[in-house]
């Protein structure tokens, strides 16, 4: 193995930073490893051990044919060091991987201390180096003294501490003999997919809403609401007739398979140039996952569709990454800085750790002296990648992997008969592990001359 003087310096411990580090020493980068904790630990962490899972212990769905289990064999083929960990410490749980979260820190801190090209110091960081290659991996949970230091790097108005998630439906299952496409006024021409109810069907979701469980804050998390993403159910406790005037409005619409103007409205904007997913406007939630599927399917229109992410709303400080990020994580103004994880608009344990090694592999490319280039979006990274740094940024927020990401595959059969979503998805996978692993062969060989 080609081994260079230089080091590239991360700063982070989680999965990002782990799996950073991994990617960059594995391809004979020097690292020198930042992790504050035990020194200093953040109000969810318990221990000083790298990698260490403070929520759910799942990875998500391991299935091949889904998109998360696309992203996990995608990291597999890139060598990663999360996936086998979490293969080794995983414990019964159907169709998800999850793992023994003692056991799964545990193997992580262990080969990353034990790596002879990687260095671990146990003390906060409380300053974004200014020369050399850098990777911030810091989390949701980022220090008050680095965050002031990222709002110097990425100016304030580019960086969020709260998530406002609204969910997102795949099209496909969207029934448009019930829901029409317009603007609101006639403005933007056939932009939104609007759902119509009428007072009946208000009445009854409105009951539903307001009986939903609810996700209980964690005790790090003040729930003070900033009035522009109140969750929906907080919005319609001020009155029954409040999200009338909010995202519920039927001001300026008029369905035209009546002629008149709803009683309520429920709005869906595009989330990608594809078409192939949108999103609820105005639609944020602490509603448990299971109450957003049967209270959301209650609005016409929706009552089949697919959610390829549920809503919620919860602490995550993360960069406006489409203002200031290029496709291969590097900031537009400073392209020695790398951004990775959670940090930067993506959910999720893997999706982290996904966007770690690819920041550690383009790290290692720029000490050798590489060009770099980013995953084809037509794979699971690729796709995360756009969404990311293509994203409008005015209507930014962290997502999961999920196919409604992916550029469309042909969705006919023989005939005109449209494709079986299973089909479908399949077509996706295969095309994905295809160009993925078409870019990955040649780009991870920089260190073999």
């Amino acid at each position: 193995m080609r081994i260079t003087d230089e080091k590239v310096t991360i700063i982070g411990g989680g999965l990002a930073g782990a799996e950073a580090a991994w990617q960059a020493a594995q391809l004979g980068v020097n690292v020198l490893l930042y992790e504050m904790r035990p020194v200093k630990l953040t109000a969810a962490h318990k221990t000083g051990r790298l990698a260490e899972l403070v929520c759910s212990n799942s990875l998500g769905s391991k299935q091949a044919i889904s998109a998360p289990g696309l992203l996990k064999e995608e990291m597999r083929r890139l060598g990663s060091l999360v996936i086998p960990t979490a293969e080794a410490a995983s414990v019964p749980a159907g169709g998800a991987l999850a793992v023994d979260r003692d056991i799964f820190s545990t193997i992580v801190t262990t080969a990353i201390q034990e790596h002879p090209l990687i260095t671990v110091l146990h003390e906060e960081v409380k300053e974004i180096p200014s020369e050399g290659v850098v990777i911030v991996a810091t989390g949701p949970l980022t220090s008050d003294a680095l965050a002031d230091a990222l709002k110097q790097v990425t100016h304030a108005d580019h960086l969020a501490f709260y998530d406002a998630i609204s969910p997102i439906v795949d099209a496909e299952e969207i029934d448009m003999d019930i829901a029409f496409r317009a603007s609101r006024y006639g403005k933007g021409g056939d932009d939104y997919i609007n759902c119509p109810m009428n007072e009946a069907q208000y009445d009854l979701f409105y009951d539903a809403l307001m009986q939903g469980e609810r996700v209980a804050s964690k005790p790090f998390e003040k729930p003070n609401y900033f009035e522009g993403c109140l969750p929906i159910e907080v919005l319609a406790e001020r009155g029954k007739k409040t999200p009338l005037f909010g995202p519920m409005k039927p001001v300026g619409l008029m369905d035209p398979k009546t002629g008149k103007q709803p009683f309520a409205v429920v709005q869906l904007r595009a989330e990608n140039r594809f078409g192939t997913s949108y999103s609820l406007v105005g639609f944020q939630t602490k509603l448990k996952y299971p109450e957003q599927q049967r209270v959301f399917k209650m609005i016409p229109g929706l009552e089949k569709v697919n959610f390829l992410r549920l809503g919620s709303l919860h602490r995550n400080t993360f960069i406006n990454s489409p203002m200031l990020l290029s496709k291969t994580l590097q900031f537009r103004t400073r392209p020695g800085l790398f951004m990775a994880g959670q940090i930067i608009g993506v959910e999720g344990y893997v999706e982290s750790a996904a966007m770690g090694g690819l920041a550690g592999i383009h790290a290692a490319r720029i000490l050798y002296g590489a060009s770099l280039s980013a995953p084809p979006e037509t794979s699971a990274h690729g796709a995360l990648i756009q969404y990311i740094t293509e994203s409008s940024p005015a209507y930014f927020q962290p997502i999961n992997t999920n196919f409604g990401l992916f550029p469309p595959v042909e969705n006919k059969e023989k005939g005109s008969r449209k494709m079986k979503k299973a089909l479908r998805y399949e077509k996706i996978v295969t095309r994905a592990l295809e160009d993925f692993s078409a870019w990955m062969t040649p780009y991870k060989n920089i260190n073999t001359t």
